[in-house]
């Protein structure tokens, strides 16, 4: 199954196939991960049309917010992998506050459209999100997944990815300030 799925920079050029993804789950195709990047206030009054139209311009900029994952030819997931300097939520986060100095790229965001769900995508994912990052300068990654042992999640709550996946992929845990909510960390160099 694994050799069925390619992955790609999230490029203008790929614009349609990303919001075919987004498109696909009920949250992101309101969010288009405007949630971290933008002021809170912004980022609500812009649910649904705002945030899709603000996401295209982001898109636009010089380097690609996320990647996205294909099946065959059909596109398949998203992950949002980028430095964390540019992610307003994160600079005023308590929870999420930096552990130290270092600068890191942060992993915020995962959707995989229904008919590729549980078959490993996210996994995938991730692995190409780390190789993204590393071959654009990522020193360390982070990511603030969910951990499911305290409580169960719905799915809607998995959009960070599963505390299991990151650690299975080799990055450790570096801080917990919420229960289910760790941050985790990659050295990629």
């Amino acid at each position: 199954m694994q050799d069925r799925f390619s992955f790609f920079p999230a490029t203008t050029d790929r614009l349609a196939d990303i919001e075919a993804v987004f498109d696909d789950c009920a949250d992101g195709r309101n969010c288009r991960c405007a949630y971290w990047y933008r002021p809170n206030a912004d980022y609500k009054a812009g649910w649904g049309e705002g945030n899709r139209n603000w996401f295209r311009s982001l898109v636009a900029e010089r380097r690609p917010p996320g990647i996205l994952g294909y099946h065959e030819n059909e596109p398949a997931g998203w992950c949002g992998v980028t430095p964390r300097a540019v992610f307003d939520r994160l600079r005023r986060s308590k929870p999420f506050a930096p552990v130290d100095d270092k600068p890191v790229w942060s992993i915020n965001c995962f959707i995989v459209r229904k008919p590729f769900r549980r078959q490993g995508l996210s996994r995938l994912l991730l692995k190409h999100a780390v190789e993204f990052a590393s071959a654009n300068g990522a020193e360390c990654l982070e990511a603030y997944p969910v951990d499911q042992a305290p409580r169960a999640s719905n799915g809607a709550e998995l959009y960070p990815g599963t505390l299991s996946m990151f650690l299975d992929a080799g990055f450790v845990e570096v801080a917990r300030r919420l229960p289910a909510r760790p941050i985790v960390r990659l050295e990629c160099r």
